[in-house]
Order: C-alpha cells, then structure tokens, then sequence
C-alpha cells in the first residue's frame, strides 16, 4: 500500500494512505470489540475453562469484524450523503476523498474476509452456535449503514449494538471456550452492552440535526433529544445495577464492585451530555468510550479476583 501525500481538500496539512487507514478503522472505538472477549474470558478463567488460543482468535475475530464495520458504516455514511466534509464529528476517509470507494469496498472485503478465516478455528470448537453467531454478526456489521433497510437509517442501531456487543460478543466469548451458556455470562454481558450502546447514544445525540436533514432515523431523531439523554441515563443506571445482581446471585464478593471506582466519570458524562452541545460532545464520546473500557477492566478483574 503507497505512502504517498495526500491532500485534503480545504486544509493544509496531509495524510499518507497508512493514516487514512488507521482514520477509516476509528481505533477509538475499538475497545468496544474488546471489552465483551475481556468480560467474557474473565468468567471463563473463573469457571476453570479458560482455553487461551481461542480467546485470542475471539479477540482477533471481534477487531476485524468492528473494524470491517467501521469501513462500511465510511463508505455508505458517504453514499447516503449523512457525512459531509463540514460534518461535526470526526473527519471520515471517504466523505474527505482521503480513500476512494473502489479502495474502501477493497477494505471491507479484506476485514471481513479475513475474520472469516480466522472464524473456522472457532467454528471447530464450538459448531452450530459459532456459525450463527458469526455470520450474523457479519451481516449485522454491513446491515448497520448498508442495505435495503440499513439498521442505523431506521431506529433500529441501539439495539443492535446492546445485543451484538453485549449478548453475543460475551456470551459467546464465553461459549467458544466452555461449550455451555451460564446465567453469570448473560447477566455480565448487560452492563457491557449498555455502555457500548452509550457510545452510540452520544454519537447520534451529537448528530441528530444532520441525521434529520439527512433522512437517518435513528431513536433520538425519532422520539426527540429529551428521549436520547434519557436512554444515557438509564444505561448508566443499569450498568452499575447489574453488579449487584452479580454480587447477591453468583459471587458474593465484594470484588465485584470494582466497577464502582468509575462511577465519578459516569456522573460527569450524564452531567455532561445534559449540558453540551455540537462538537463540544465529541470530548463526551470519547470519555464515554473510555468509560465502557475501564468499567470493563474493573468489572474482568472483579470477576477474577
């Protein structure tokens, strides 16, 4: 892949292909597809199952398939003309010409392709169930932004994110090492999802003029501003609920509460998307990014200890 400049229209600095890369895979939001393989794993250490390579080839199978995600949601974001140059948040490869379309669709083939392969080690311990979860999680990935009915343009994106970064990235994290499903792995894939979710919420919170004038229906576009601090909120709440149940229900130790060292940065994110506006929010994402990955520490580290 060429190094060369290449110069962003209406700015003055440059960017070589490697970067626009790296631009178009959003690391920041990459610890999403981490921190259900970290939760999930932990449990499985604390079960006596823990089967290390296929928890590695879980991780790299979660990284690809996010950062195949993110090139589809670059690429149809742009065809469906909701990112623009002058967009509020971050610049996007193909929206800035950084990268063409022939280069992105290249991009996603490749990302995909290779969780694929990666996936068959996977499907070999864990059949049936693995397969499903993987070539659902592929076609929800595409679905997202692309399609006939793209998930994030009709209402439908929180929910997919909650289930596929909470549910099945936990809980079959957990099931590929251990061949079973535990009460525990599905009750300590919620707090995980809620936060990942979080992440989303802010994103279309920030976003909700420009996805309304351009047609992205997502659930605070649809039920209002009011609807979308409110959805924050309450994912926080149960975030931190949920560790209770684990304590009173599983592991009544009081390790589980580690989570808890994180509520500070919480209160400051609600505080925060209760008074922030435009591309202020942008710092909020990126705090609420950082605070489903330190929960997800703690939380792995509770579970272990």
């Amino acid at each position: 892949m060429s190094n060369r400049k290449i110069m962003i229209s209406s700015a003055s600095n440059t960017i070589t292909k490697f970067d626009a890369w790296i631009l178009a895979s959003r690391p920041r939001t990459l610890a999403a597809a981490v921190v259900p393989v970290l939760v999930g794993t932990a449990i499985t250490i604390h079960d006596e199952k823990f089967k290390p390579l296929a928890a590695l080839v879980a991780l790299l199978c979660a990284l690809l398939i996010q950062v195949g995600t993110n090139f589809v949601n670059d690429l149809f974001d742009f065809l469906h003309g909701t990112d623009k140059k002058d967009r509020i948040g971050p610049q996007r490869a193909t929206a800035s010409g950084i990268l063409s379309i022939f280069e992105m669709k290249l991009g996603i083939y490749f990302s995909f392709g290779l969780s694929i392969i990666f996936g068959l080690y996977l499907i070999y311990l864990g059949g049936w169930f693995i397969l499903i979860i993987g070539v659902l999680s592929i076609l929800a990935g595409i679905a997202y932004t692309a399609g006939p009915f793209p998930l994030a343009y009709n209402g439908l994106g929180d929910i997919a994110v909650f289930l596929f970064f909470g549910f099945i990235g936990t809980v079959g994290t957990y099931y590929v090492q251990a061949n079973q499903i535990t009460t525990m792995a599905f009750w300590s894939s919620v707090p995980v999802g809620a936060l990942i979710t979080n992440i989303l919420v802010v994103n279309n919170y920030r976003d909700r003029e420009e996805d309304r004038s351009n047609g992205k229906n997502t659930l605070i576009v649809i039920f209002g501003e009011r609807f979308g601090r409110i959805q924050y909120v309450f994912f926080m709440i149960i975030s931190y609920a949920i560790l209770f149940i684990v304590y009173f229900t599983f592991k009544k130790e009081i390790f589980v509460f580690l989570p808890l060292l994180s509520l500070p940065l919480a209160i400051k994110l609600i505080k925060m998307i209760y008074t922030l506006r435009g591309s202020e929010l942008n710092k909020t994402l990126e705090l609420t990014a950082k605070l489903s990955a330190l929960y997800g520490l703690l939380f792995a580290a509770g579970i272990l200890l």
